[in-house]
């Protein structure tokens, strides 16, 4: 791309900041430009589909109009009937798969099947269509990847001049971040946007909602910082030189916090939204490339209809076994779902809330969000704000469009599964949110599908674990009845789950990408070991799910916390607390079953080996060295990495702002993070040897922190419960057991003999009883008489026997010296 031809250089004056007479310093935001953004309350569920009903009625009278959404009266675009003829392909699939496990379960279902085996027979039917559809879409992205799509969103010329007045705010949203993440990736995204030309269109605002006082005044810091290294620091005299030269970065804290991050962006709007005519929308840890950018606004001017466009961020940054994992699966099989869901959705695509470009105009007339009525956890605000967005500009007539074929365009994935299920905690509680929004009325067909499918892909894990246990039942009396026809269920649904990988790999290697990563061979063995990490954790994903699931309609209340942004590896004892109460209730139960039922070993063996190891693989995967080893040895490698971008790399450096990062304390609760150990004078930190005795620290330290755990220590009273009590008692010696025996022959034998005497009562009247004494009369030479004659009232019989015991005692103590 020519810069020159790029952008043309009689551009308008861009709006300028408030500038201090005093300081000769720019002030922190220009001018606001108050606009309203309106809020259409929502009708309910209820509501919804009552007045849903009676539009379908209305409709079907004579010389009755349609509803005049926005949608029903534009016409057509050329790709809407091939996305309708793509969706219907997509829905025939996957009835097809569900009939054909309806049809094997048919054939393995007992001659009385029980009210258990149809509820199984039905989750097995819901899960196998719900797989296959998840193929299918892997399907598409294989062709779309090989093939292309001639409907698909592209841009005709790479070098069309932009028009003056389009100018875009790239705007970044935070609340609590990492400082060195957040004002690195937005430096190496300015810089890289500079080389091109255009850094004149776009300003950038650094939206904070930050509440701890160290961050916000680290932030202050550097956003003043980034703004001299960026050339918009310049004195009172140069600023209009500096205005039109230098990057024009913002900051604005937020003192009124409503809304989260939905909110924050709204507020931008009201404030300043009528300066521009896009807005492109980061994360704290993301960035993009210079021609991304640029890119996403001229699609924007060449397509009028289109209200939002979505890159598909890569992953970057953490060097975990956990997220390079997840990174080499998103660059495999994630690019495939995402080119198979732009395949079948076109122009009503999703939008995640980041890295995506949005006309404002439209934006603020129709996506303003009201709270949802009610009470409990799924009332109040939206928290899966950018569906409802998305749905919100198909409902008002415009296009959302996925654009996969844009590359530039990076985030950072959680470094370890706990920080992965406190995000996805989040994430189901806002897409049930969501599903109270599906009936309501003027949504296209496609937005309503996704509120369902975002919260089915929480729902399938309780839907999951109760498929488990009724098939431990009802899948017993099934098979016995015809094993053939449950073999080839389990063998297609195993088949399902794997093509997708499969293809991920055939369709790198069809398009001659493998030495990106690694080669032929380290590419098949990176898909093996991400394939085996993800069956490990599976169990305890659906165990979580279950949990979050249970909890969002059980009303907890769920705090909202930022991920953390630095790789960390988690310690024993945090993830003992945090996943073996997940983990353990689950064991107990398969030990219950094997007890009971061997026959039932091969059924649950794996999820009884995923449930055992979850804890030794959340801390292991968590540890960058073993990430490192595996990125040295080329495995899990992926092209960012083979030939890294140079916006990627000034972002990873992270130069300039590490020393304004605040060191705060540890929150009370905070996950504890295992740290690496060091040397008396610290060797490690410099790299010399560490002392030979380090590795028994280190153990006695990790069993320390193990024992400390509540949950190993329920499993160890549960394991000396469970132990025979005869291994808990030693051997004693001869000796000892003989005059053991010796004693209890002759105390059974004094017994014996004192059931023979007889006891005669005395005949003779009874004394006249005294008047009884208050207590308060009663010395302490009255007390002592009263117990002499009670013992001398004892039975005489055994007195004797103790006499006659006394001796055995005694002869079986000296025994017990002399041995």
């Amino acid at each position: 791309m020519q810069p020159p031809q790029a952008v043309p250089n009689d551009l308008p004056t861009p709006p300028q900041a408030h500038i201090h007479a005093s300081s000769g310093r720019a002030a922190a935001a220009p001018p606001i430009c108050r606009t309203p953004m309106p809020r259409r309350p929502w009708m309910g569920f209820g509501r919804s589909l009552l007045a849903g009903a009676l539009s379908s009625l209305l409709q079907r009278l004579p010389g009755a109009s349609r509803t005049p959404f926005a949608w029903h009266t534009q016409q057509p675009a050329a790709w809407e009937a091939a996305a309708r003829a793509r969706r219907r392909v997509l829905l025939g699939v996957v009835l097809g798969f569900a009939v054909l496990a309806a049809a094997l379960l048919a054939v393995n279902a007992p001659a009385s099947p029980s009210a258990l085996w149809w509820a199984y027979a039905v989750l097995a039917v819901l899960l196998l269509a719900w797989v296959g559809a998840g193929t299918v879409t892997a399907l598409m992205g294989a062709w779309v990847m090989l093939r292309g799509d001639a409907h698909g969103l592209r841009l005709a010329d790479e070098r069309a001049p932009i028009d003056t007045q389009a100018r875009t705010a790239i705007i970044m949203p935070i609340c609590n971040e990492d400082i060195a993440t957040v004002f690195s990736g937005l430096r190496a995204t300015a810089e890289s946007l500079a080389t091109t030309g255009a850094l004149k269109l776009f300003d950038f605002y650094i939206l904070s909602d930050s509440t701890d006082p160290a961050i916000r005044a680290a932030e202050l810091a550097a956003w003043q910082r980034l703004r001299d290294l960026l050339g918009d620091g310049r004195p009172a005299a140069d600023t209009a030189v500096a205005a039109r030269e230098g990057a024009r970065v913002f900051y604005r804290l937020r003192r009124r916090r409503t809304g989260r991050k939905a909110g924050n962006v709204a507020d931008f709007c009201r404030r300043w939204g009528a300066n521009y005519r896009y807005m492109i929308v980061l994360d704290a840890d993301s960035t993009m490339h210079g021609d991304t950018l640029v890119k996403l606004v001229r699609l924007m001017e060449a397509n009028p209809r289109a209200g939002i466009v979505q890159t598909l961020p890569q992953a970057y940054g953490h060097n975990t076994l956990h997220a390079r994992a997840q990174q080499f699966a998103t660059r495999v099989t994630g690019r495939l779902f995402a080119l198979g869901m732009a395949y079948w959705q076109l122009g009503h695509s999703h939008y995640w809330g980041h890295n995506a470009i949005l006309r404002v105009d439209a934006f603020m007339q129709h996506c303003g969000l009201a709270h949802i009525p009610g009470r409990g956890s799924l009332a109040g605000d939206i928290l899966s704000h950018d569906f409802v967005e998305a749905a919100c500009m198909g409902r008002a007539g415009y296009e959302v469009w996925l654009a996969p074929q844009l590359e530039g365009s990076w985030e950072q994935l959680p470094p370890n599964l706990i920080d992965e299920l406190d995000r996805d905690r989040r994430w189901c509680r806002g897409n049930l949110q969501n599903a109270q929004l599906i009936a309501e009325p003027g949504w296209q067909r496609v937005h309503r599908a996704m509120f369902a499918i975002g919260a089915l892909s929480y729902v399938m894990g309780p839907v999951w674990l109760v498929f488990v246990a009724l098939g431990l039942w009802a899948g017993q009396e099934a098979d016995m009845h015809n094993p053939h026809a449950g073999l080839a269920l389990w063998a297609l649904t195993l088949a399902l789950l794997l093509l997708p990988r499969a293809l991920g790999v055939a369709a790198v290697r069809l398009a001659g990408q493998q030495e990106a990563f690694g080669g032929t061979l380290r590419l098949m063995g990176s898909a093996l070991l991400e394939l085996a990490l993800s069956a490990l954790q599976a169990p305890v994903r659906m165990l979580a799910y279950s949990t979050y699931v249970l909890s969002t309609f059980t009303g907890l209340k769920l705090e909202w916390r930022s991920p953390p942004r630095d790789a960390l590896a988690v310690g024993w004892r945090d993830a003992f607390s945090r996943l073996g109460i997940l983990c353990t209730p689950l064991l107990l139960l398969a030990a219950w079953v094997l007890s009971s039922d061997v026959l039932t070993a091969p059924h649950i063996a794996p999820l009884t080996v995923a449930l055992i190891l979850a804890i030794p693989v959340a801390v292991w995967s968590s540890h960058p060295a073993l990430g490192a080893a595996l990125r040295r040895v080329r495995m899990l490698l992926v092209p960012d990495e083979w030939a890294m971008p140079r916006t990627l790399r000034e972002a990873i450096a992270q130069r300039g702002f590490a020393d304004l990062v605040p060191q705060a304390a540890p929150a009370a609760g905070a996950p504890t993070m295992a740290k690496p150990a060091a040397g008396p004078t610290g060797a490690r930190a410099h790299g010399t040897a560490v002392r030979p005795a380090a590795w028994a620290d280190r153990l006695a330290d990790t069993l320390a922190q193990a024992w400390r755990s509540p949950a190993l220590k329920l499993a160890a009273l549960a394991l000396v419960v469970a132990l025979p009590h005869q291994a808990q008692t030693p051997d004693l010696p001869a000796e000892v057991r003989i005059a053991q025996q010796r004693h209890a022959e002759e105390v059974a034998r004094l017994q014996a003999m004192a059931s023979t005497f007889r006891v005669s009562y005395n005949e003779s009247p009874r004394p006249r009883a005294r008047p009884v004494r208050a207590a308060r009369m009663i010395d302490d030479a009255t007390r002592e008489r009263a117990r002499e004659a009670v013992r001398r009232a004892q039975d005489p019989v055994n007195n004797q026997v103790s006499r006659r015991a006394r001796p055995l005692w005694a002869d079986t103590a000296a025994t017990s010296v002399r041995a």
